[in-house]
């Protein structure tokens, strides 16, 4: 906001880096309750954290109808969690969401953001696969990796803790834990002093600490 020498302000709208074409601008009509996500795409853009997915997710759907590429649908997965919506099925309306749509950019930004069923495809097909799921374990320290690289701290102080998982059933990998008296998964974790999750496993060891 910047006033004017009539004492009125104006909205001159704010630029956002990941987007130049893009404005953001205050308004009393209701467009989309989630631009908080377009300061979560600033950082990203800046950190260069999904764009590194391409190198890292495989990607086997082959054809020439392919309509989303693996850095998009990333970031539709994830930022939508961060905006609070668990289900795939919260994709319908999120697909034409203005603010969903503009930090996905390229097609999105154009026509709309994935499906509900391009999303879950991405997630229960691609994601699962065993390369996939290394890779996502990589990647989790790839980001943290170079968010701590910017950091001006000379030490870094990690904390490894473990969590209970509860299941009810015979989930494979599940055991029964004494200290919970309850059958559980029971995974690692590993923070440093800045919150960040830096790895995890479980305490069976089929998916070692990175």
């Amino acid at each position: 906001m910047r006033e004017n020498p009539t004492g009125e302000s104006k909205n001159t709208g704010l630029k956002l880096f990941f987007d130049r074409r893009l404005r953001l601008e205050f308004r009393g009509a209701k467009i989309t309750t989630d631009a908080g996500l377009l300061v979560v795409r600033e950082l990203d853009e800046m950190m260069g954290l999904t764009e590194m997915a391409a190198d890292l997710i495989e990607d086997k759907r082959t054809g020439k109808n392919i309509q989303h590429q693996i850095p998009g649908l990333l970031r539709q997965s994830v930022y939508a969690r961060l905006a609070g919506y668990e289900d795939t099925n919260d994709h319908k309306g999120l697909s034409r969401d203005p603010a969903m749509r503009a930090v996905i950019g390229k097609r999105a930004l154009d026509r709309t953001a994935a499906s509900s069923g391009t999303v879950s495809r991405f997630e229960t097909d691609i994601l699962t696969q065993e390369q996939n799921i290394d890779a996502l374990s990589s990647l989790n320290s790839a980001w943290v990796e170079r968010a701590v690289s910017r950091s001006k701290a000379k030490k870094v102080i990690l904390d490894i803790d473990s969590s209970e998982s509860p299941v009810h059933g015979n989930q494979e990998g599940s055991a029964y834990n004494g200290h919970f008296c309850s059958t559980c998964y029971h995974p690692l974790f590993c923070f440093n002093n800045y919150g960040d999750c830096e790895g995890g496993g479980t305490e069976a060891g089929q998916r070692p600490l990175r």
